[in-house]
């Protein structure tokens, strides 16, 4: 074959002139006449290429091209078209070695033009490597991929507004889909193409002059190109891909940098552009289940977002939780739904430390609704929804804990109050139920993440009151949900794994201990008596589990341990003694309830001389501890959830000189220097009564029960009938064995009641529980009068203007309250407690014709008016002139 030719050779006379010019192009023509009439650029083109493909770009010659085209730089685009032309013809024969050299030369022209003149040769430039893209040969698409790539890293100073890439991101997207036959030159092929992509997200993101990228046209492309090639990796590794390094050789590798780097450079507009082709990817391919690989993604995202706006790759990903599948059964739609959740969890943590502000509620909110939703759906059966549901619960709480404290108590006070209320009274819909169920689950896992400092910065009030609405729940289980939101926040030592199950034996506990702050004090004296309350109400429920109990249980001995003070003592023991009588006195609770209840307080009462160190104390309680053990086991700990097996004269109430004595307690508290005021004092708590409004103050509760009262002033020591203020007139107090019958029956069933306590071991041990320390009606009615006198602090002769005053005033609002109360109360009593034992409480100790026999005897031995001067009953003659007001009327007239 020859490599010296003529232009004469062929070609015919009327097409002479133009074959002439057309072959003299040639750099293989041996015409000298030619090179004459070509143009310097053209024949310094047709130098560098030589004679043989295999000898390589002719380097001097090369040298001298760019010399020119530095010196003339109008000639680039001539110069970058005439390459073009002749690696056409090339690529057309197959003549692939002076392809390769022809995109060598525009290699090197490239990058010595100046970026002041490198637009006059870069439209030829591209149309060269779209001419080598779209040939077939992979080596020539790989060769024009690398081309494009150090074309793309090189900086404009002026923006092509006329340029466009729609060819060049198509096809670089096909060559990450190749499938070749041989796996290197796929992979090959591969790399390629992701080169590709990535030198045109660095080409056009940086400048938004140019075409825009972020359209949906070209996301669809880009997206799911990479997210292909990353799939492909046999192990995914988030660290290592956020390293780099060498693994980048690898597709897989290299589409993940790719990836971070298209994130990395999209700003707050443009984020949603990059999520949604990779949301519907997972949706189409069926990505979500395993959900690894969404999560190596996502994770991807989020470490390479700009860090002011990843909450928006949660909010995208929230909202797309609901998206339907395509022609997916329902229970394959729950299961993805529970993924993605899933796949939320996994990424919220890392947005929590960047959000601030109104997003962090954004996402909660966000987060609730969905768990609402997905209660609405009404699928507890189904494990899937579950998932699903706990899924989001454990996002809600990976976000809490990264948040700061602060905003940690304003999420929790966010979820209780989205909690649904169902008192007692009203239990409400099933779905409301498990909706309160779920959020109240969520506000533990934000509480788990909480550490808690002062209690008063746990506990706002506004915090503490909404917790204590809801501890007022009609579902068990929600009640001991909320008691472990309790346990957490107060537990800050890390005692409540030792107090989950009652116990007598506290020194084997190993506690930590320390002495509680001013801070606390000043907490537990604002909050204490509504805490306490509440606690108090839950113990009385008929629906209590055995489960509620203890957590009630753990709850009362963190806050015996974290607030246990000389100032505290009094209080706490004082709710021990109302729980140990509300176990007898309260007809609604079960034999195991009443049970639980006594060896619930006996723990809590040997765990008060544990903490404060009060030895005396401690040995009354052991003594009381080795009596039951002996006596009644049942009544210590541990709990049992039935006690079928019971005597009836093993039941609590019948066994009372086995329970802590009120007056014993005050001694043993004295004898160490501690006030016990209020343990002496009247009980604030009151069993399965209406429940009176929370007091946020030890102080004003017990104002509101020492306060002077209309019941005060008609109290026996003062009276203000008319009988009194008569001339010359005694009256005589009425009272027989019926009233106090009454009045031990109704005290039975009233909630402040609390019986006269004996020393240890002094109440009668008779069958009749309302008669224990009454020896005597008559001298019980008689010591009553004199406490009542006592404490008025009034005399029998006279009444004060102020006691007046208050008695022309009418009932204040807290004695109207109380009277409801007692009225409520006596109802209650009537309409819930057993037949039996109302027969046997009403039945009177006499006869009725004995009763008025005695009447009848009365009357007609005591005569209707006095011998003289003063009316006196026991007057023994009778006088006809007297005045009308000095008639003394028998008790029968009085009613």
């Amino acid at each position: 074959m020859s490599f010296v030719k003529c232009c004469f050779e062929a070609g015919e006379g009327h097409d002479f002139l133009d074959s002439f010019v057309q072959k003299c192009t040639d750099p293989g023509c041996c015409c000298g006449c030619c090179s004459a009439l070509r143009p310097r650029y053209k024949r310094l083109v047709d130098n560098i290429f030589p004679a043989i493909p295999q000898d390589g770009l002719v380097k001097t010659n090369m040298e001298k091209l760019t010399f020119y085209s530095l010196s003339s730089p109008e000639k680039l685009d001539r110069i970058g078209e005439y390459l073009f032309q002749k690696a056409s013809r090339d690529i057309y024969r197959r003549r692939h070695g002076f392809v390769i050299i022809a995109m060598e030369a525009m290699d090197q022209l490239l990058v010595a033009c100046h970026s002041q003149t490198l637009n006059l040769f870069v439209e030829s430039f591209l149309k060269m490597v779209q001419k080598l893209l779209e040939s077939t040969d992979p080596q020539l698409q790989i060769l024009a991929t690398q081309s494009f790539v150090r074309f793309a890293n090189i900086e404009e100073d002026t923006p092509s507004y006329h340029r466009r890439y729609d060819f060049f991101v198509s096809k670089f997207s096909a060559m990450c889909h190749s499938n070749h036959i041989d796996k290197v030159q796929r992979d090959n092929i591969r790399l390629a193409g992701i080169q590709g992509l990535q030198g045109v997200i660095r080409k056009t993101v940086s400048d938004d002059l140019v075409e825009n990228i972020w359209e949906a046209q070209h996301m669809d492309k880009i997206v799911p190109s990479l997210l292909y090639n990353m799939q492909t990796a046999e192990k995914y590794d988030t660290v290592l891909c956020m390293e780099g390094g060498a693994g980048e050789e690898e597709p897989a590798r290299l589409a993940e940098a790719c990836l971070r780097e298209l994130v990395g450079r999209a700003s707050f507009g443009h984020i949603r552009s990059v999520l949604r082709p990779v949301l519907t990817h997972f949706d189409r391919h069926e990505l979500w289940i395993p959900n690894d690989f969404a999560v190596h993604t996502f994770k991807i995202i989020m470490f390479s977002i700009q860090a002011q706006y990843s909450y928006s790759v949660v909010e995208a990903l929230m909202q797309h939780l609901d998206a339907g599948g395509s022609g997916a059964s329902e229970r394959d739609y729950t299961r993805v739904r529970a993924a993605r959740a899933a796949v939320l969890s996994n990424i919220v943590a890392i947005a929590a430390g960047d959000s601030v502000g109104p997003s962090v509620l954004e996402i909660i909110n966000n987060l609730l609704t969905n768990l609402r939703a997905s209660v609405a759906r009404d699928s507890e059966k189904e494990t899937d929804e579950k998932l699903y549901q706990e899924a989001l619960i454990n996002a809600l709480g990976e976000f809490a804990d990264h948040l700061p404290d602060f905003q940690k108590i304003d999420i929790m006070m966010f979820i209780v109050n989205k909690v649904p209320s169902s008192q007692r009274a009203n239990k409400g819909t099933k779905a409301d139920c498990m909706l309160q169920s779920i959020l109240l689950k969520s506000l533990l896992k934000v509480g788990t993440t909480y550490r808690t400092g002062e209690l008063s910065k746990a506990f706002p009030a506004a915090f503490l009151d909404a917790l204590l609405r809801v501890a007022a729940a009609a579902e068990p289980r929600a009640r001991a949900l909320l008691q472990r939101i309790l346990h957490t926040l107060l537990d800050r030592r890390g005692n409540a794994p030792r107090l989950h199950h009652a116990t007598v034996d506290v020194c084997e506990l190993g506690l930590i201990v320390e002495k509680c702050s001013r801070q606390d004090l000043i907490f537990i004296s604002k909050h204490g008596y509504a805490l306490f309350s509440s606690l108090y109400e839950g113990l009385q429920l008929e629906s209590n589990m055995m489960e509620n109990v203890e957590a009630i249980y753990t709850t009362l001995a963190l806050i015996c341990i974290e607030l246990g003070s000389e100032e505290t003592v009094g209080d706490i023991m004082q709710l021990v003694l109302a729980i140990q009588q509300s176990s007898l006195s309260n007809p609604v609770l079960s034999v195991a309830q009443q049970c639980q209840l006594q060896a619930i307080s006996i723990s809590l009462a040997a765990l008060v001389p544990h903490v404060l160190l009060l030895p005396r104390l401690a040995d009354y309680i052991h003594k009381i501890i080795v009596a039951r053990r002996e006596e009644a086991p049942h009544l210590l700990p541990p709990l049992r959830e039935e006690y079928d097996d019971l005597p009836p004269a093993k039941m609590p109430n019948k066994l009372p000189y086995l329970m802590m004595d009120q007056m014993a307690l005050c001694d043993m508290l004295k004898a160490h220097g501690v006030d016990v005021s209020r343990l002496s004092a009247a009980s604030p708590y009151s069993a399965g009564n209406v429940a009176l409004p929370h007091r946020h103050s030890w102080l004003e509760a017990g104002a509101a029960q020492g306060r002077d009262s209309l019941a005060e002033i008609t109290a026996p020591g003062t009276e203000l009938d008319s009988a009194n203020s008569s001339p010359g007139v005694q009256r005589q107090t009425q009272h027989d064995d019926l009233d106090e019958e009454y009045r031990m029956f109704t005290e039975k069933y009233n909630h402040n009641h609390r019986p006269a306590m004996q020393n240890f071991g002094a109440y009668r041990s008779d069958n009749d529980f309302w008669h224990w320390g009454h020896q005597d009606s008559r001298s019980s009615e008689h010591d009553m009068r004199r406490d009542r006198k006592h404490t008025s602090g009034g005399s029998q002769s006279g009444v004060s203007l102020e006691a007046l005053r208050r008695a022309a005033g009418g009932p204040t609002g807290a004695e109207r309250r109380d009277a409801e109360r007692r009225r409520a109360t006596l109802n209650n009593a009537f309409r819930t407690a057993p037949f039996d034992q109302l027969l046997h409480i009403t039945q009177p100790k006499y006869e009725i014709k004995d009763k008025l026999e005695e009447i009848f005897n009365s009357i007609s031995e005591e005569p209707l008016l006095p011998q003289s001067g003063p009316c006196s009953p026991a007057g023994k003659s009778y006088q006809h002139q007297v005045p009308p007001y000095t008639k003394y009327f028998p008790e029968l007239f009085l009613y």
